[in-house]
């Protein structure tokens, strides 16, 4: 029987979580990772998808919006745009799986400039569980997005982390009470 959900992983990479990444949320993205890797776990045993998009950026791109905004940050092939400790080491256990796969994106949202809705209806999943970061940032635009095209959406609270705690606070309650997702332990 086909599974009809999938895990998106997003962000969690060096740059994003590491102690002298670019754009680091620091010890509160660090603690997500026994979190997320119970998760991936669980989802393959399960026979679901787990789904890695992954900013990927060009440094000092004149044409792309985060150029103003952001320090360069996940620049294909560097340090900074690896997946971060625990998560990096089940990602390479796990990455021949056919369920399991690195995703490109350029902007904050995984759908956005992506086929990602198109894989997604094309395997027949309904329901997103998001984990990563930033919960106010790449997961809050994923999430948006993925309400706008009829997904059922899961947030789980343990993990994603902010840069900082309003951020946080604030991505939590609008995921709840704004996008109807279920947000979970």
């Amino acid at each position: 029987m086909a599974s009809h959900t999938a895990l998106l992983i997003i962000d969690y990479t060096n740059d994003f979580v590491a102690d002298k990444g670019a754009l680091s949320c620091g010890l509160p993205g660090q603690k997500l990772a026994p979190k997320i890797v119970d998760l991936a776990d669980k989802f393959v045993s399960n026979g679901d998808w787990v789904i890695f998009p992954t900013d990927v950026h060009t440094p000092n791109d004149p044409y792309h919006p985060e150029t103003k905004l952001f320090p360069p940050h996940n620049v294909r092939n560097t340090w900074g745009r690896e997946f971060y400790g625990p998560v990096a080491k089940w990602y390479q256990q796990n990455k021949g799986q056919e369920k399991v796969y690195m995703y490109d994106k350029t902007r904050y949202s995984a759908f956005a400039g992506t086929d990602l809705d198109l894989r997604m209806r094309e395997r027949h999943v309904d329901t997103l569980h998001l984990v990563g970061v930033c919960t106010d940032i790449c997961v809050l635009h994923t999430a948006v997005d993925a309400y706008n095209l009829n997904y059922n959406l899961v947030i789980h609270q343990k993990g994603v982390a902010a840069l900082g705690p309003e951020g946080q606070t604030w991505a939590l309650d609008h995921f709840k009470n704004v996008l109807g997702a279920s947000v979970v332990d």
